[in-house]
């Protein structure tokens, strides 16, 4: 299972809009759960910009925050970059673009709250 951006953050501020379904999956040892390099990418962005403040310590060193919380990280390689840009869809986050290029390439569930992965021809969990 891949987390998208705001359901890891969710997880590491143990944020009430996380659903009781996800935690579980979530404290599942038996789930291998992944967490993007594109997620790095956005945290630390965001971060810069101002718009994520209370995410401080997490944007100072995400990868240690993702092997804390028990997940792996997933690396974006050539094919998924060439999914993400070539993919035929109406949204232009590539955040998000990327994301769902992962999940497809390696056969994972989305976790996401965010309805406009619908877009994506891929299988999501919220």
């Amino acid at each position: 299972m891949l987390l998208d951006t705001h359901v890891f953050l969710w997880w590491l501020f143990n944020d009430p809009k996380l659903s009781d379904k996800v935690r579980d999956i979530l404290q599942d040892f038996d789930n291998s759960i992944f967490v993007s390099s594109v997620s790095v990418w956005e945290i630390t962005t965001k971060y810069r910009l101002g718009k994520l403040p209370a995410a401080s310590s997490v944007a100072e060193n995400v990868p240690y925050w993702i092997i804390k919380a028990g997940f792996k990280p997933l690396a974006i390689t050539p094919e998924h970059a060439q999914l993400s840009g070539n993919w035929d869809v109406n949204h232009r986050d590539p955040f998000d673009r990327m994301l769902a290029a992962q999940s497809k390439l390696e056969d994972l569930y989305l976790i996401s709250f965010d309805k406009i992965f619908s877009v994506f021809p891929i299988k999501t969990i919220c």
